[in-house]
């Protein structure tokens, strides 16, 4: 007795109804993937209607085979066409989402802007750059020797005390460099002549943060090692860079002082044309000759060579060029500071 065919045109027809009917009420390509996994996965009516292909008698094999094959194609065909439908009704729902009305006022958001110490430091850099000056740096962890041997600190001088001079618990050679000064020292060992170097750079000392001073700040110095050069060189530079830094009415004065590595030395006044409250002369840093004992350290002969030397604080120029009251100011992070430079956008 022949057996009976198991899998009947009405069993495959109904699956595939089924599965027609689930792809074309899934709203979603997720809801959609699901039906898939329900009416074409392993555990599908269809598949478990494949199985029974085994049992089909030869006779009908080839027919019931082109029957499934057929069913299967007809609800693969269906889900790709719905798969489709749905991937365009996603993009155009996310399209929408993201539209952007041009006609709407745009939002003005401030961005970031250099602090006005970094522009200005920028700025004397610059002025002594178109001089044909270079521009070296040096390390804020300095050594003893470069930041007061070299330059004819004496031992028992004031600046070596630890109450203005932060050293290193554990290496009490190293220091926090507390002027610039020591990359004119490293400049005079490695560099050939004639020599012209400025130096910008951040130092530290054991000041209280106060209206006029604060324990780290920054410095700009310069060096110039040559053959002749005299004060009046010296002079000469400081004032073309005054009147880079205030004005073509500014000028400078040099009044007679005591540095330990440069003799002669000087003090320097700036007369500042438009300083708060009227011109008048401010005090701006220190000058002088370097010192022939500075030059011997570094193996340079001073009958030979001549140089000028000189430093200025760059928050004390930035405090009284804009008529700044507090230092504080420059280092507290409020932005309304920084905003009447220019510093934000």
């Amino acid at each position: 007795m022949q057996n009976e065919n198991p899998i009947t045109e009405s069993a495959v027809q109904t699956a595939v109804a089924a599965a027609v009917a689930a792809f074309s009420d899934a709203a979603s390509l997720a809801t959609l993937k699901l039906a898939k996994a329900e009416h074409l996965g392993e555990k599908s009516v269809i598949a478990k209607l494949n199985s029974l292909m085994r049992e089909v008698p030869k006779a009908e094999k080839a027919a019931t085979g082109k029957l499934m094959g057929q069913a299967r194609a007809q609800v693969e065909k269906v889900y790709a066409a719905r798969e489709g439908e749905l991937a365009q009704e996603a993009a155009a729902a996310q399209l929408a989402a993201e539209a952007v009305d041009v006609t709407a006022a745009p939002i003005r958001r401030q961005i970031g802007g250099r602090h006005p110490l970094a522009q200005l430091q920028e700025d004397i850099v610059d002025s002594f750059v178109a001089m044909g000056w270079e521009v070296a740096e040096g390390p804020e962890l300095e050594h003893e020797w470069y930041n007061f041997d070299a330059l004819g600190f004496d031992q028992d001088h004031p600046a070596r005390a630890e109450a203005d001079t932060f050293y290193i618990a554990d290496a009490p050679q190293l220091l926090l460099r507390t002027h610039t000064s020591p990359v004119q020292s490293r400049a005079l060992l490695s560099r050939e002549l004639p020599l012209y170097i400025v130096a910008p750079g951040r130092v530290y000392r054991t000041d209280e943060l106060d209206a006029t001073h604060t324990p780290v700040f920054h410095q700009i110095e310069g060096i110039a090692v040559d053959k002749g050069l005299t004060m009046a060189h010296l002079k000469g530079t400081l004032e073309h860079f005054a009147r880079r830094m205030f004005g073509d009415d500014a000028k400078i004065r040099l009044r007679p002082n005591f540095f330990p590595f440069t003799e002669p030395s000087a003090e320097m006044d700036v007369w500042f044309p438009n300083a708060r409250g009227g011109a008048r002369w401010i005090e701006w840093g220190g000058c002088g000759m370097v010192d022939p004992n500075v030059l011997l350290a570094a193996g340079i002969d001073p009958e030979e060579y001549q140089g000028f030397a000189f430093g200025m604080g760059i928050e004390r120029t930035l405090q009284f060029r804009n008529g700044i009251n507090d230092m504080r100011d420059m280092v507290e992070g409020d932005v309304r500071f920084n905003a009447q430079f220019g510093g934000l956008v």
